[in-house]
């Protein structure tokens, strides 16, 4: 297949990216103060925070099922997140009714879920042995805009109103929208099979993929580590921070210090090539690190303290997510790969939804500090399940 894919191509899709994940994640630091300022329970709050997950849960397994048969669509699919985006952005900006609220937050969902489409296409601009070196670039793009809305977030609303991140969002949106209508996409070879053998063949992947060997408890790890980044970071971090009387300028700290080391070891996983054997033990201490860190949260109460767990908590997580992801894009083979990736993506969106509505629950029930002691026992249910696997890998090297 001829690409012909130039650099300002890679540039063009590389900056449609960035504002892909900043028009979803512009807001995101500072949603749950802006909740609890309208105001919102935190049994509500940690409803409309895990809504995020549902609409991924619903979209990502069948799109990565059926994204060879779909492939004529991708870019329509990817523009159309933008649009989406802009929808959700205006939603949260003017309305202030749990409803529309909840109802803007499902469609920053949609947006999310139309990573599928991006992944795939931008593979597409390399040859198949360069595949990492594709999902690396993609990766970085994703965490610097994630780091930047992290970053600018506080301070905006500081300085100039609560509703400014989301006019970020929506203005990134729109930027985004422009730049994807102009992505090359690169031709896909005809598929002659009948209708009746494509079906054949869905079923069939279906079936296979659910079958995979591993599978299941490697995303289930992975369900449990999303909810934890959505419990706290991207959730109740900030309120409980804010109660501590830490400004939302000084929040600032608390996402640097989070982010920095969770970049870090991304970084460090994509740099140094990590045995297979030791990757399970790397997400076993990690958890071990991560549990002890949410269950001393509770006592920090300055932003010192609350800054350094949180480095802690975010190194942690950081070295998890990555070793999940190195497992899973080994466990199959070409054929399945797609689907099996569907699969985790849509299951481990299930944390990003269940986490916050029950920690939300927690800290209406029982207060506030206890989000962090609720992850705690999340972090130690996903150590069991790793220790488990680790046992049984173990097992079979001496067999």
């Amino acid at each position: 297949m001829d690409r012909q894919i130039k650099r300002y191509h890679h540039v063009l899709f590389i900056a449609s990216i960035f504002c892909f994940w900043l028009s979803t994640y512009s807001y995101v630091p500072i949603f749950s103060i802006y909740l609890e300022e309208i105001p919102f329970s935190y049994g509500l709050i940690g409803i409309i925070l895990g809504s995020y997950g549902i609409t991924q849960v619903m979209l990502r397994f069948p799109l990565g099922v059926l994204l060879d048969r779909l492939s004529m669509f991708r870019k329509h699919f990817y523009v159309g997140g933008f649009v989406v985006a802009i929808i959700s952005g205006l939603i949260l900006l003017f309305s202030t009714s749990f409803a529309w609220i909840l109802t803007g937050r499902l469609l920053a969902g949609v947006t999310a879920a139309m990573w599928v489409m991006a992944t795939i296409m931008y593979a597409e601009y390399f040859e198949p042995k360069q595949s990492g070196r594709a999902m690396g670039i993609l990766q970085f793009s994703t965490v610097m805009s994630q780091f930047l809305s992290m970053l600018s977030a506080g301070l905006l609303v500081e300085w100039l109103g609560l509703s400014v991140p989301f006019w970020v969002g929506v203005l990134t949106a729109c930027i985004g929208l422009v730049l994807a209508l102009c992505i090359k996409v690169v031709p896909q070879e005809e598929n002659t099979s009948t209708t009746q053998e494509r079906n054949s063949s869905l079923k069939h992947h279906i079936k296979a993929t659910i079958a995979v060997k591993g599978l299941l408890p490697l995303t289930l790890i992975s369900m449990f580590a999303h909810a934890l980044l959505f419990i706290s970071i991207f959730g109740f971090t900030p309120v409980y921070a804010s109660a501590q009387g830490i400004s939302e300028g000084a929040m600032i700290w608390v996402m640097v210090a989070f982010f920095v080391p969770h970049a870090a070891a991304s970084l460090f996983v994509a740099f140094f090539n990590v045995p297979d054997k030791s990757e399970m033990k790397i997400v076993f201490i990690s958890l071990l690190t991560a549990s002890v860190a949410f269950f001393i949260m509770p006592l920090m109460t300055n932003l010192v303290t609350i800054s350094l767990f949180h480095a802690i908590i975010g190194l942690a997580i950081g070295f998890v997510l990555p070793m999940l992801l190195s497992q899973i894009a080994t466990l199959s083979d070409s054929t399945l790969k797609t689907s099996v990736m569907g699969f985790y993506q849509s299951i481990y969106a299930l944390g990003i939804f269940i986490g916050p509505y029950m920690a939300g629950y927690v800290a209406q029930q029982r207060g506030l500090s206890h989000v962090f002691s609720f992850a705690g026992w999340l972090s130690l249910i996903a150590l069991t399940i790793a220790g488990i696997l680790m046992m049984k890998h173990r097992k079979q090297l001496t067999n």
